[in-house]
């Protein structure tokens, strides 16, 4: 599955959508180059949970813990980049005891974070420019149990 974000508030909006979908337990890995949206989209996902807190890259703090709203389903925000494929970095942060309360999304997660869950969504982010645009392509890959859950509104691109 593909979206085009043509805008930021597209991706604010995505990430809005996805994040009413989220439950405790789940993953979502995002991966792309910098600037890609990854934090914008992350942006969205806290405010579809509706936790608490600003939400900024947690590069340096590597992750960031925002409390529940009235859903219930606080939300890790991590920044896997500084990890550098150090899986003993990873286990440090005891992601997989978060996984049993909160929602978890790794930036910069691809081919590091997938060992926390089987049943995980990568969302690769790309960026489109020309012709003054700057839009973004998010390509959504389920994995395990993902693969039986539906994301309403947003129709398949195969292109």
């Amino acid at each position: 599955m593909k979206v085009e974000l043509t805008t930021h508030q597209d991706t604010v909006r995505f990430g809005r959508t996805l994040g009413e979908l989220l439950r405790a337990g789940d993953l979502v890995l995002l991966s792309g180059p910098l600037g890609a949206g990854k934090t914008v989209l992350t942006k969205g996902v806290a405010d579809g949970l509706g936790v608490s807190g600003r939400v900024s890259s947690p590069t340096f703090v590597i992750a960031r813990v925002h409390p529940a709203g009235e859903r219930g389903v606080p939300l890790v925000h991590v920044d896997a980049y500084r990890l550098g494929g150090d899986l003993a970095q990873l286990d440090d942060l005891d992601l997989d005891t978060d996984l049993a309360d909160a929602a978890v999304v790794v930036e910069w997660g691809e081919g590091v974070a997938e060992r926390l869950s089987e049943d995980h969504l990568l969302v690769r982010l790309e960026r489109e420019s020309g012709d003054g645009t700057d839009t973004r392509i998010a390509a959504l890959e389920p994995h395990g149990a993902w693969t039986e859950r539906a994301l309403p509104g947003y129709q398949e691109d195969r292109r």
